[in-house]
């Protein structure tokens, strides 16, 4: 069984995509290696994917899902960021009333850096597919005021990305990656 944590590398036209999104996969990894050095092993599978071609139509994410879709029922959720690595709010999330209930329940615990919200519907073009087919999926939610300041333009460079910040993002992927990977049951669906 998989929990699988993600963010792209799609940097396609100007800038380096350091934000966008590459923040969103340096969490990603970020987070799992935070699990690993603190010895903690889940019940279930973690899995970092670093999407490729999200801005030429999701490639990468489609040949990932016609390459897993026949294990389908044992991908547990799918998370992705892509709107940046600013200070975060909480999650999408994508999925059914109990599904929600449980995540809403996870989120309690990142009381202490104030990130709990759980809003309507996870967003990501790489995990669609797996949330259009039932898997419970959960985006980032941050703060979007000075995301189109870089997105797609010169201006997308490593000096955007806050340290502090960051850490935020991977501190709610590594909490919410690695609960739902713990649980004693998937999420249901």
């Amino acid at each position: 069984q998989i929990v699988l944590v993600s963010g792209h590398l799609d940097s396609w036209d100007v800038g380096q995509g350091a934000m966008d999104d590459g923040g969103g996969a340096f969490i990603s990894w970020e987070a799992l290696s935070l699990i690993k050095d603190l010895g903690l092993r889940p019940k279930r599978t973690l899995r970092l994917v670093l999407w490729t071609a999200e801005e030429q139509g999701g490639i990468g994410a489609e040949q990932y899902y016609q390459l897993h879709k026949e294990n389908i029922s044992n991908f547990d959720i799918v998370m992705e960021s892509d709107e940046g690595t600013f200070r975060p709010s909480g999650l999408g999330f994508t999925g059914n009333a109990k599904a929600r209930d449980i995540v809403t329940e996870i989120m309690t615990l990142l009381q202490p850096i104030n990130v709990t919200n759980v809003y309507g519907n996870a967003d990501g073009t790489d995990i669609n597919y797996w949330m259009r087919d039932g898997v419970p999926g959960a985006s980032l939610h941050d703060d979007l005021s000075k995301y189109f300041w870089f997105h797609h333009s010169q201006g997308d460079t490593m000096t955007v990305q806050d340290p502090n910040q960051m850490n935020l993002c991977a501190a709610v992927w590594a909490v919410v990656s690695y609960v739902v990977a713990d649980m004693e049951e998937m999420l249901p669906r």
